[in-house]
């Protein structure tokens, strides 16, 4: 599993976010097609290294013609004083009539209602009468749709970020001087239940649209282990603090799967009073949200009542989430927690050709110990479109690998 960990010590806002997951490897040429599909003018991009604080970082600066670039938490009110303004629903559509993939589609509209929803909160106002001022408008969608398009680009399953370190003081935005955090960004943490972490550094270090990317994206807020360290890359901020290096290190993780042993938690449930129905949902809910595991067993509890052990495999820093879901999708007022230290097999993806066409093999090795399983939705995939029992996917797949 390809794991980001976002570290805010610096706090984050969008282009640093942009500069990070360049650094990281996301690819600049896509990310310049696909905001050029947006049809999208009156900026231009400069991308370049920078050192910061003795560290070499990716800039990533959004120039607006004919103004400075002002400040994200400025960019969204209630009402638009003049006809150069952008609703939620126009920055959708420029987003859908655009050439960048689906999945960046989707992403990008995620954090643009985030941001429209915390504004329409903070001003009480419904979320289609937010607006975005022009200049502002083309720097958010610049900033969110790049970290959207770059996270894309990465091919990243699952983001885990650490809490967010914040500024104090005050802000200037567009509606007069505000408390930091900003009025838009302390909504979406609210909503969105992220951990901030309030120091005595002056300013604004989380900008509303750095919040909104973390609350579309983050999956978990608890420090990963047991992971291997493959790359590393580093976004500049704009700043410079004496008390910090304003920077965002964006890590690309994959889980340790074999050698020493791991440590992983099981959360369990006992239910009697659920359907059959909302137990398979509730099950369903937890493996997409990326479960090792998820298993029921009858079980009799007091008075005789049949009920389902509800059983959840998953890695430590999950362990939130996933109680978070079962609280959700079942009946239970409790979940019960327990550590396990396991040992897995070294894994590795390949490919065995049949009489039938190429099928996915997952190979397995433990120290002297080695074993090749054909993977099940490959088989079905080819079955179905042989037309043929999925045995015989089987059969063969090994006979091949067995020469």
């Amino acid at each position: 599993m390809k794991i980001l960990y976002l570290e805010c010590n610096s706090g984050i806002s969008g282009d640093m976010t942009v500069a990070a997951l360049l650094d990281l490897g996301a690819s600049e040429a896509v990310l310049r097609e696909g905001l050029q599909s947006l049809g999208v003018e009156g900026y231009e991009l400069q991308v370049g290294r920078v050192s910061k604080s003795g560290i070499a970082a990716m800039d990533f600066d959004v120039l607006l013609q004919n103004s400075p670039r002002e400040h994200d938490h400025e960019h969204a009110h209630a009402h638009g004083h003049s006809h150069e303004h952008r609703n939620l629903s126009s920055i959708l559509g420029i987003i859908e009539k655009s050439g960048i993939s689906p999945g960046a589609k989707a992403l990008s509209a995620r954090i643009f209602g985030v941001v429209a929803e915390a504004e329409a909160a903070v001003h009480g106002n419904p979320v289609e009468e937010v607006h975005f001022h022009e200049v502002g408008a083309v720097d958010s969608i610049v900033d969110i749709v790049g970290a959207a398009i770059c996270l894309d680009n990465l091919g990243v399953e699952r983001v885990v970020c650490t809490p967010l370190r914040e500024g104090s003081g005050t802000v200037a935005c567009r509606h007069g001087v505000m408390p930091v955090p900003a009025p838009a960004t302390m909504e979406i943490a609210r909503t969105h239940n992220i951990p901030l972490m309030i120091t005595d550094i002056p300013g604004e270090l989380v900008t509303p649209t750095g919040a909104a990317i973390v609350a579309a994206i983050a999956d978990s807020f608890a420090p990963p282990r047991d992971m291997m360290i493959r790359k590393v890359g580093y976004g500049a901020g704009k700043r410079n603090y004496p008390q910090t290096a304003n920077l965002l290190r964006a890590s690309l993780l994959e889980a340790a799967e074999g050698g020493a042993p791991g440590e992983v938690v099981q959360l369990d449930c006992n239910l009697d009073d659920i359907t059959g129905e909302m137990l398979a949902f509730a099950c369903e809910k937890l493996l997409e949200a990326g479960a090792l595991d998820v298993w029921c067993t009858p079980i009799f509890m007091k008075k005789g009542r049949p009920a389902q052990l509800l059983s959840v495999l998953l890695l430590p820093e999950q362990e939130e989430e996933m109680a978070g879901l079962i609280f959700t999708h079942t009946s239970t007022l409790g979940v019960r927690v327990s550590g396990h230290r396991r040992h897995v097999m070294n894994r590795r993806a390949g490919t065995v050709d049949t009489v039938y066409g190429e099928v996915a093999v997952k190979e397995c090795s433990y120290s002297k110990i080695c074993k090749t399983q054909v993977e099940y939705e490959s088989a079905k995939k080819l079955a179905n479109a042989s037309h043929i029992p999925i045995n015989e996917i089987f059969r063969s797949a090994y006979s091949e690998l067995g020469k």
